[in-house]
């Protein structure tokens, strides 16, 4: 058996494995149920999974088995390295995390590896390379687009991996606006890369079976996230609540409908000084999360950190997780058209169907927590996961 084993490829020993991930996850499907080699703190169940025992048994595969393996061609500050704070944080704490030699889904080597993680930053290159922008010239993506694909071409050329998947088994990861518009420069190339893109909008190129859904999470200087400033739900006397400046269409007409209009649904293009913005979110039922120049924005996640139910107002975005999470049970979706009936929406939605969904988003909490190191079902883990699952839907050629 040993010899036999030997003799196989690293594709076809990649492979087997993960036939085992995909079979370990029908059976789980099938038969209501899961299997794991030890006892579990956290096991997902309820609503808010699309299937909570698919998703359960993926993560103990992925756990299990799955090898990432970072490419460490580059130099810093444009790879290896990304912001870990403020809004972009997500896209630098994640290249962290990958790059720390505690990482568990480290590959030892890249034979071992399930995909590869291209660790540019493009919030890096905008910074270091764009800025000072002092002409509308410079706002070119040539150089972003330049820089990735000299990255790719490097590692295509020095190892075999990029071109006997086509890309299929690479990432990126990035959370600034310009990231989608790296596929621009050679379509053909990149048809089959994974880009995990903040700016998940599929009337631009998002392709929800091959690309992944970025929260936007804001972590301030020092922190892992916001401060939890969540209410009761019994104690919440504010209906609905938003503040934010008229970036966008959607924005627009949400501020020329309500803004400064009714105390029960709060609308304000700038809070007045003494007012704590995370605090309006614990003492609202529903946090209103209207897109803005792009699909996302940090308030869905800020609403769910505040035990406030999103209401997303938003055209073609993907949201994020949405392969196991059923957004549906924890939040709620307002047609773009329909903004001025949001009143009568949320008024006519039951106080006991509310509780249920202040629970939901309470529990789905989790998967949008940061940690450093991560933790399992965590949002670097859930991110690791999205990826996981494109792989298992790959196979590589014999």
């Amino acid at each position: 058996m040993f010899l036999y084993w030997q003799k196989k490829s690293n594709s076809e020993r990649i492979e087997e494995d993960l036939a085992r991930a995909r079979a370990a996850i029908l059976k789980a499907v099938q038969l209501h149920n899961f299997t794991s080699e030890k006892e579990e703190i956290f096991v997902p169940r309820g609503s808010i999974y699309r299937n909570a025992y698919a998703f359960y048994q993926s993560q103990t595969e992925m756990i299990k088995r799955f090898k990432v393996w970072t490419y460490r061609e580059g130099e810093l500050p444009l790879v290896h390295n990304g912001p870990l704070k403020d809004i972009y944080a997500i896209e630098g704490q994640f290249i962290d995390e990958m790059e720390s030699k505690n990482n568990p889904f480290r590959a030892r080597h890249p034979d071992e590896a399930h995909v590869f993680f291209l660790p540019f930053s493009v919030t890096g290159v905008i910074h270091y390379v764009y800025k000072p922008i002092t002409s509308v010239k410079e706002y070119s993506r040539d150089r972003l687009q330049r820089l990735v694909m000299d990255y790719i071409n490097t590692v295509a050329s020095k190892y075999p991996y990029w071109n006997r998947s086509s890309g299929a088994d690479h990432f990126m990861v990035s959370c600034h606006d310009w990231a989608p518009e790296v596929s621009d420069a050679n379509p053909e190339l990149l048809k089959h890369f994974i880009r995990v893109l903040r700016n998940a909008n599929t009337s631009e190129g998002f392709r929800p079976k091959i690309d992944v859904s970025l929260p936007e999470i804001y972590v301030p200087f020092g922190k892992l996230g916001p401060p939890n400033l969540s209410q009761d739900p019994n104690n919440r006397p504010i209906l609905a609540f938003f503040a934010g400046s008229a970036h966008g269409y959607i924005r627009k007409v949400l501020l020329d409908y309500w803004k400064d209009k009714d105390s029960e649904v709060q609308v304000h293009a700038r809070l007045p000084k003494d007012v704590n913005y995370t605090k309006m979110m614990g003492q609202s039922k529903f946090c209103l999360c209207p897109s803005g120049f792009e699909v996302a924005s940090p308030r869905e996640v800020e609403a769910i950190y505040a035990g406030c139910i999103p209401v997303i107002i938003s055209d073609n975005y993907t949201l994020p997780f949405s392969d196991v999470l059923n957004w549906s049970q924890f939040s709620v979706q307002i047609p773009v058209g329909k903004i001025p009936e949001i009143k009568t929406i949320l008024q006519g939605i039951p106080n006991s169907k509310y509780l249920k969904m202040h629970t939901r988003v309470k529990r789905v909490r989790r998967h949008f927590e940061l940690n450093r190191p991560a933790k399992p079902f965590d949002v670097i883990h859930m991110v690791i996961h999205s990826v996981w699952l494109r792989r298992l839907n790959f196979r590589l050629s014999p």
